[in-house]
């Protein structure tokens, strides 16, 4: 039976609650890179570039690329490798740091802008089409019982 109450759920309670969580988000996960990397020839995105051009997108900035690998959670060789492959794809480009000389700023270009709008307008139409009759506050929700979790995973990882 599911409580669907507005209660608190006390930790006895919520830590196997947002385990089904987690069981959810892997395969979920997993099934949408595979997705990614099975559209990667026609979009000429890895799932590894797609984070970068993603990232990049949504900070708004150039970064460097230790930036880039601390907010992927990814280590830095593999962000570099990515990063060259979008730099061969002309997908972004390398700008001077002026708080670093050694460490570029990787920042996106328009054909990168481009790449990455169109996966995302596939993907928010096909998103769109869910179903289930979700509702805004139910996707709020999500979002910040994930957010949540996230923070508290952060936490246990320091």
């Amino acid at each position: 039976m599911v409580d669907n109450s507005d209660r608190p759920l006390p930790p006895d309670e919520l830590g196997p609650r947002l385990a089904e969580i987690y069981a959810v988000i892997g395969p979920l996960y997993r099934r949408v890179a595979r997705v990614v990397e099975r559209d990667s020839p026609r979009s000429g995105l890895s799932v590894g570039v797609r984070a970068v051009l993603e990232r990049l997108e949504l900070s708004g900035a150039a970064e460097a690329v230790p930036q880039l690998a601390r907010a992927l959670e990814l280590s830095r060789q593999f962000v570099q490798r990515m990063v060259n492959d979008a730099l061969e794809q002309g997908f972004v480009e390398m700008r001077p740091n002026p708080a670093h000389r050694r460490s570029a700023l990787v920042a996106l270009t328009e054909r990168g802008h481009a790449a990455i709008r169109s996966v995302q307008a596939v993907e928010h139409e096909a998103m769109g089409r869910v179903g289930g009759d979700l509702t805004a506050a139910e996707v709020a929700t999500t979002l910040r019982v994930l957010r949540h979790m996230l923070a508290a995973v952060n936490e246990f990882d320091v």
